[in-house]
């Protein structure tokens, strides 16, 4: 018998992503000390789990095993409890082989947290039946996958490769992406409504979330909680509170969160 898939937390941090460092702002944690203390605020705040980017010596994203392995120690014991998504993002770095090669380390430890992967990202390279296998995998091993979405056209994409049993239906989990390739990365609350619709009308059920570009962060997350969604905060995707200030830290992004959400 499979193992179970986790669902998605009801609000998941995501304290650096790839690309911002502490010249953004000096809180943004780069290290897996850094991550795990920030992910033990986050936690009391009323985080439910972390989407974990990791950084070399440079600063610069990094997908390594070995890395991730460490840092659900260190979690396990400053941060008991909270759920953890590591990333396959590619940041212009990696290639599809590589995000795969990655989950499939992960795997072989024998630890599967959750992980995080961009559709359009690990089909770059045409090799379907490669991603099919991986995802084949992760679901035999009860790793949940969650799929990023970066446009509703995406939606239907993924619909497909689950129909066509490429991506697996059990525990399904989706990611919905506002902003990030709009005038200057600032999402809306009614960018909402094309992938829900799509999402909708392809008959596609899965757990799904939302992040949010940009300073209307908190108003799109509460958008996506009203409509039944789950949700991602945190400096990789907005530094400021809702009224414009910028934030202390990754705790204060979450504290305010869970208070519109409540």
């Amino acid at each position: 018998m499979k193992p179970d898939i986790a669902p998605l937390p009801r609000i998941m941090v995501a304290p650096n992503g790839a690309w911002k460092t502490r010249a953004d702002h000096p809180a943004l944690p780069m290290t897996i000390a850094e991550l795990s203390d920030c992910a033990a605020a986050c936690q009391a705040a009323g985080a439910g789990g972390i989407h974990a980017h990791l950084r070399d010596t440079a600063g610069a994203h990094l997908l390594d095993a070995g890395g991730y392995r460490e840092l659900l120690a260190e979690l396990a014991l400053k941060a008991p409890g909270l759920a953890v998504q590591i990333t396959t993002e590619a940041a212009g770095r990696y290639a599809p082989a590589q995000q795969r090669a990655l989950v499939r380390n992960v795997l072989a430890m024998d630890c599967p947290p959750a992980v995080s992967i961009a559709l359009r990202e690990i089909l770059a390279d045409g090799e379907e039946a490669e991603a099919a296998r991986l995802f084949a995998d992760c679901d035999a091993a009860g790793m949940a996958v969650q799929h990023i979405l970066f446009a509703a056209d995406e939606v239907d994409r993924l619909a497909a490769l689950v129909a066509a049993g490429t991506v697996p239906a059990r525990g399904l989990q989706v990611l919905h992406v506002l902003g990030r390739y709009s005038a200057g990365q600032r999402s809306l609350s009614a960018d909402l409504d094309a992938p829900l619709a799509r999402q909708a009308a392809a008959g596609l059920a899965a757990d799904w979330a939302v992040c949010a570009f940009g300073p209307a962060e908190t108003a799109c997350l509460a958008e996506a909680a009203r409509r039944g969604g789950k949700v991602r905060v945190g400096f990789e995707n907005s530094l400021h509170m809702a009224d414009g200030s910028l934030a202390r830290d990754n705790a204060a992004r979450v504290a305010e969160v869970v208070a519109a959400l409540s």
